[in-house]
């Protein structure tokens, strides 16, 4: 997989968006003692996707998908910035983000809202995160991240993976920090969107659909 199969919008590449018949239908998942499922979230009205696990580690979502024939498959997103419309649930929450700097090496960036320091040790750097109650509009500038922690230049994004335990309305990728004003509605976190209607809330509510 790469992004010249992701929809651009705007300037904004998105690789998830909870609305539409298959949200996930670009990524792969791991789930042992929790669940992966799409839901109606209360506070925004709107589709979401929950991933939740007793064991962080062991319950997630990534892509692109592991491909035996071509093990070194990317996404090639050269957009270095990272957005995520996430709702913190009261649990131990993590994501990862794989990239490839102008030296071609891989490294990998975890934020986690358990860790209170940034470690860099060779090619992983694991990074603090808070998250206030309720949705979150998380930003990571992956480029200003690259040459704080490895002293070289963001190229592209090779793999991202969100771990329980979260809702996530929207991931997606833009050239440069957005001013939220300029922020299309339905990249916001609270937004009116028209696909919600309501047979489709109904129907989500209804069937708590397994991803």
């Amino acid at each position: 997989m790469s992004n010249k199969n992701i929809p651009k919008d705007n300037g904004f590449l998105s690789i998830l968006y909870a609305i539409g018949t298959k949200p996930l239908e670009n990524w792969d998942f791991s789930v042992k003692n929790g669940h992966i499922k799409r839901l109606l979230d209360p506070d925004i009205q709107s589709p979401s996707i929950e991933i939740i696990g007793a064991n962080v580690d062991v319950n997630y979502i990534y892509t692109p998908k592991l491909d035996k024939k071509n093990p070194k498959q990317s996404l090639e997103i050269k957009m270095p910035t990272i957005v995520l419309l996430i709702k913190h649930l009261q649990k131990y929450f993590e994501f990862s983000v794989t990239i490839i700097d102008d030296k071609k090496i891989e490294r990998t960036f975890k934020a986690s809202n358990f860790q209170t320091l940034t470690r860099v040790k060779g090619n992983f750097c694991s990074l603090p995160m808070k998250l206030e109650d309720g949705w979150n509009q998380v930003h990571i500038c992956l480029d200003d991240f690259t040459r704080k922690a490895f002293g070289t230049n963001y190229k592209e994004t090779k793999r991202v993976q969100i771990n329980a335990n979260c809702r996530i309305r929207r991931i997606y990728f833009t050239e440069f920090p957005v001013n939220y004003k300029k922020i299309p509605p339905e990249y916001k976190v609270f937004a009116a969107v028209e696909e919600d209607t309501s047979d489709k809330q109904k129907e989500v509510i209804e069937e708590e659909e397994n991803i």
